[in-house]
Order: C-alpha cells, then sequence, then structure tokens
C-alpha cells in the first residue's frame, strides 16, 4: 500500500513540474516575442535549453498568445496586451483574462528588434577621461561577455556604465539591441520599492502601521500586526519556499500556476513573529502589490497606470512594462520587462537621492531608508528591497563583498540581473544575462574591474 502512495505521488509531483515547465515556456516565449521584439526563433533558441527545448509551443501572432504544451497536462496559455505584457491564464478563460487586464491589442505583430550598432565606450570628455581608463575600461566589459568555459555560458546580453550621470561604455549581445526590453526577474522588487515610496509620499500609504489586508483581519489571526516596513525588508514571518528550478515550489506554484499571484502569498501563515527573522520571498513582494493596488480603491485603470504615469515616464524609462497576472494584479516580484538603459536610468534615480531633472519622485530620505541594512538579514546583506554591502561600521572583511565600497547596494534578478549603485565613486552598472543556476555570474568581480577604471579620486 505505501508503495502504491508513493509511485502515485511521484506520478503527481512529475505531472506538476511537467505543468510548471509547460507554464514557463509559455510566458517567458510570449514575452520574449511581443514585450521584448525578438524574432520567435531567437528566443526559442537562446532562452530554453534541456527539458524545455522538449516542450512543444505554438505562437499566434494575431492574437499575440502562446501556448505550450508538454506530455500528460493540460496546455498553458499566455496572453499579450499592450502596455501590461503577458499573462500567463492558469484555470482562467481567455475572456476571463481580457475583462481583468482590459483588450489593448494592437493590430500587427511586433517587428523584430535589431541589433545595435551601439557597442564598447563612448567618446568620453576631456573631463572624464581624466578620470577613466578607456581601455581598462574596454577590457573589462570585454571580459563580461567573454565565454570561458563553453559548456557553462554566462551569456551576458547587455551592460551599461553610467559615470556621473552619464553612460561611458555600453555593450549588447548578437539579437539585442538598446531598445530591447529584457527580464529584470526580481530586480521589479527594486522598482516595487520605488512605488511604495511615491505613495507613502503621497501619504497613500505608511511604513510603520499594519497593513490593511482582509485576508489578515481576523480578530485571532497574528498577520495583522505586519508592517509594510517589516514586508520591504523580508521580515514579515510568513512560511514561503523560494527555491527556483524544477521544483514544484511556493515561487513557482505562485508565479506559474496561481491566476492571483498575491492571493497565493496572503494565504502563508506565520513561521515566526513578524519583525524577528529575516527570509527573502517574492510572495512578500506580492503581498506589497496587492497593497498598492488597494490603494487605489478599485480604479483598476489607474492602477494599471500608476507605474507608467509616477516613474518610468518621469525618468526615461521608455521600454519598460510590469506585467499582470490574470487577476489583473501586478506581479512584482518577477515579472518586469526594461531597456538596458531603462534600468540604468532606475539606478540612477536612486544615485541621484530620488530626484530626477529637479523633481523629488521618492520622499526625502527613502533612498538612504532603502539601503540601509536590516537588522535581521545576515551579514546585513538586505535593505528594504535592495540589497545591500553590510553597515558603515563593518569589517570589510565580513561583508558580502569585501572587494566592494561599503556604499554598494544593488538590485538583483534571477539569471544574473543587476543594477550596481555606488555612490562614493559616483556610478551605476547595469548587467542583464541569462545565466543559468549552477553556473557562475561573478558580480562582484565585474563591479570591481569597473572601479579599477576609474580614478580613486572621487568625491569632488
Amino acid at each position: 500500500m505505501a508503495a502504491c502512495v508513493l509511485i502515485a505521488y511521484g506520478v503527481y509531483y512529475v505531472l506538476q513540474v511537467a505543468t510548471i515547465g509547460a507554464a514557463y515556456k509559455a510566458k517567458i516565449l510570449c514575452s520574449g516575442v511581443f514585450v521584448s521584439k525578438r524574432s520567435p526563433q531567437n528566443v526559442l533558441n537562446e532562452d530554453f535549453e534541456g527539458i524545455f527545448s522538449r516542450i512543444n509551443s505554438i505562437i499566434d501572432l494575431k492574437r499575440k498568445s502562446v501556448t505550450a504544451a508538454a506530455p500528460g497536462v493540460p496546455p498553458q496559455t499566455a496572453i499579450f496586451r499592450e502596455g501590461l505584457g503577458c499573462t500567463l491564464m492558469p484555470g482562467t478563460t481567455a475572456a476571463e483574462a481580457l475583462h481583468n487586464t482590459g483588450d489593448g491589442e494592437s493590430k500587427e505583430p511586433p517587428e523584430p528588434a535589431g541589433t545595435s550598432s551601439v557597442s564598447g565606450v563612448r567618446s568620453l570628455s576631456t573631463e572624464v577621461r581624466k578620470k577613466v581608463s578607456a581601455d581598462r575600461l574596454s577590457r573589462a566589459i570585454d571580459n563580461a561577455f567573454t565565454e570561458k568555459d563553453p559548456a557553462h555560458p554566462v551569456k551576458t546580453r547587455a551592460v551599461v556604465v553610467v559615470y556621473r550621470g552619464r553612460i561611458i561604455a555600453e555593450r549588447y549581445a548578437s539579437g539585442i539591441s538598446a531598445d530591447t526590453p529584457l527580464p529584470g526577474w526580481s530586480m521589479a522588487k527594486s522598482v516595487t520599492n520605488a512605488l511604495v515610496g511615491i505613495l507613502v509620499k503621497e501619504g497613500k500609504l505608511s511604513l510603520d502601521r499594519p497593513v490593511q489586508i482582509a485576508e489578515w483581519s481576523g480578530d485571532n489571526d497574528p498577520r495583522k500586526n505586519i508592517t509594510l516596513d517589516q514586508l520591504l525588508r523580508m521580515s514579515s514571518g510568513l512560511e514561503f519556499d523560494e527555491r527556483a528550478g524544477p521544483f514544484v515550489s511556493d515561487v513557482n506554484r505562485m508565479l506559474l500556476r496561481s491566476r492571483d499571484a498575491s492571493e497565493y502569498a496572503l494565504a502563508k501563515q506565520l513561521r515566526y513573529a513578524p519583525g524577528s527573522h529575516w527570509q527573502y520571498s517574492s510572495g512578500t513582494t506580492n503581498i506589497i502589490s496587492r497593497i498598492i493596488h488597494n490603494s487605489f480603491e478599485g480604479r483598476t485603470a489607474d492602477y494599471h497606470a500608476f507605474p507608467q504615469k509616477a516613474l518610468f515616464d518621469k525618468i526615461g524609462m521608455t521600454g519598460a512594462v510590469m506585467e499582470v497576472d490574470a487577476s489583473g494584479t501586478f506581479v512584482a516580484s518577477s515579472f518586469m520587462y526594461a531597456t538596458a538603459r531603462d534600468w540604468a536610468n532606475f539606478g540612477l534615480l536612486y544615485l541621484q537621492d530620488g530626484v530626477w531633472d529637479g523633481e523629488r519622485i521618492l520622499p526625502k530620505g527613502w533612498v538612504d531608508y532603502s539601503r540601509r541594512p536590516s537588522s535581521t538579514a545576515p551579514s546585513g546583506k538586505y535593505g528594504a528591497h535592495f540589497w545591500t554591502n553590510g553597515t558603515a561600521e563593518m569589517d570589510d572583511r565580513l561583508r558580502p563583498f569585501g572587494n566592494l565600497p561599503a556604499d554598494t547596494y544593488y538590485a538583483a534578478g534571477y539569471e544574473g540581473q543587476n543594477i550596481v549603485i555606488v555612490p562614493s565613486r559616483n556610478l551605476v552598472v547595469v548587467r542583464l544575462g541569462m545565466t543559468k543556476l549552477g553556473n557562475t555570474w561573478d558580480m562582484a568581480s565585474f563591479i570591481a574591474d569597473i572601479l579599477a577604471t576609474i580614478s580613486t579620486e572621487e568625491g569632488e
């Protein structure tokens, strides 16, 4: 009897993994073709390997949808809507998805993006040439694109280096251009930090008061004491399995099997007292996304327009799109696309203390709040939806990255997405890629190489 149960569970688990795999392929292929505007063949060749290459997929250019199917499981479909990206529809009809996301479909299929002619170090001003070694900078960027081990490619797709507010170098892989929106994965969490900051500045959200969530409102529900600050600092105490890859984990169920990512995360129970324990969780960010949604009091169109109007348009993120799930809520933990220059502008906003062209976008003090290490985070490695390099007083040998300045902080995403901000050196570096789990992208060494090209006589 026990053997039969184990076999049945094994079959169930395999089918769940296959369903997750099909959903992943439908979503990533949809966004690659309709958001990034890459050619279908380029996306299929570059973005999928192993088991994913064996999952059949159909791209409908007219309806702007992708359906993927694995043996023994129902087909999984993702649809594209202008301004809202691609939406997976698990257990949801196309009509329901259209109702929740709005029908913004344009009439013609997208044209694939061309290969950018931009490559290497820019022509530097006399002042910058005194500070930057162009030859060493060029070699550092070349090194980021060099495949040292063909069996474990790092697949760097884009690098942008911003020094003193100006792009001094950028480079793109074949098939990718300066106009190609690329996935940031968990860098979307740091963008969520900015959206919260804007609403705090407007008086619509508060960091220190318990969040108002209907699912947690019961008299004996201890979750109703969780604050927005605790959520931003990944210290809510809620249980969550963040394992990516071929697992039937919370993060995969939430992103690829749930029609409402925030609803999935809100159902999780406390494992630790709020504010007492640090645990990285994509579910936490999608709870914040629900809180942002709730702040618009049912005005869904205003909520969908909010990131664009309040942030992207103001700082020149012209290619940015945050994607929604089938309930119409932004999947703010993971599903956002933007060009490398867009991501660089986002980093520059934080380098400039939340001010852009003289306009204060983020509240005064918000950037310092965001990059201040949380007391619960091991080695002071995390702030409020940004990764950090420890406290100011910490011995360099104990920092997460002892070879980088103490004030370094950054946004990071799956497969090696990075926006690194070094205020003391007036530097923002963006690296986007497709580095798979188990392979190595050494962010710290790359940033150290970039820093070595710039004079340390900084700060004037």
